[in-house]
């Protein structure tokens, strides 16, 4: 087995005033050559921004974007027309492909958003751009693994141009779940959003993360009620 772990305190960090961000991965004016990605997760950005801003209209190209509403609600407009508002619970991707240009801003002009940006390296170059978004019921993911992105098109989950499982969970404390890898090359990447877990040998509290690759099974111990994201992803060789 092979383990990286990302504690909390050790993120970068910029605040913009009207944006407070941390980055797991490199970003923006944040680089530390030993964590550019985890395969092909390139970016985990846990942002909070204030009611009435946002991220004026910028560019992307050749990366899927996935956004998690934590708390509040995000407006996202785009330069294909699209215009939408993702709430909490609500999980959004855009694969922006061949390029996109979009916005996002707090859809409130009191209160605050919460939410996790993140960035995959797609498999595949040059898609047509894509924008999808869909509710997931917090029910079933109560001592249970929501699946909320997959590469399936099929399944009931949102879908991206990678291999790559992300998955939503809520735990109660004393309970006790097995991960496996998904297929050969897949590692398995976890963010504690909130409580405390014990995961191959190493504790996690709220905002710590582990990344596992060449495993066959780890199991995590709930020590306090934990809610967390479970991403298992491609290695990219």
């Amino acid at each position: 087995m092979k383990k990286v772990i990302h504690r909390a305190d050790t993120r970068g960090y910029a605040n913009h005033g009207w944006l407070n961000s941390h980055h797991t991965f490199s970003f923006a004016n944040y680089y530390d050559p030993n964590r550019i990605h985890f395969g092909a997760l390139r970016v985990l950005n846990d942002d909070v921004v204030k009611g009435g801003m946002g991220f004026g209209a910028h560019p992307h190209d050749n990366m899927e974007i996935v956004s998690i509403v934590l708390d509040g609600a995000l407006e996202h407009r785009d330069n294909t027309g699209k215009q939408e508002v993702i709430r909490k619970h609500d999980v959004q991707i855009m694969s922006a492909g061949t390029g996109v240009i979009h916005s996002e801003f707090n859809a409130s002009k009191t209160e605050d958003v919460s939410f996790l940006q993140i960035w995959v390296i797609p498999a595949e170059r040059n898609v047509t751009p894509r924008y999808d978004q869909k509710t997931f019921d917090p029910a079933s993911r109560e001592n249970a693994l929501q699946v909320i992105i997959s590469p399936d098109k099929s399944s009931d989950a949102l879908w991206l141009h990678q291999d790559a499982w992300f998955s939503l969970g809520k735990f109660d404390a004393g309970k006790t779940l097995d991960i496996i890898p998904k297929a050969v090359g897949i590692g398995s990447y976890l963010f504690l959003l909130s409580g405390e877990i014990k995961i191959a040998d190493e504790v996690l509290q709220t905002r710590d993360a582990i990344g596992l690759s060449d495993y066959d099974k780890a199991t995590i111990e709930v020590i306090k009620p934990a809610e967390f994201l479970l991403i298992d992803v491609a290695m990219l060789g």
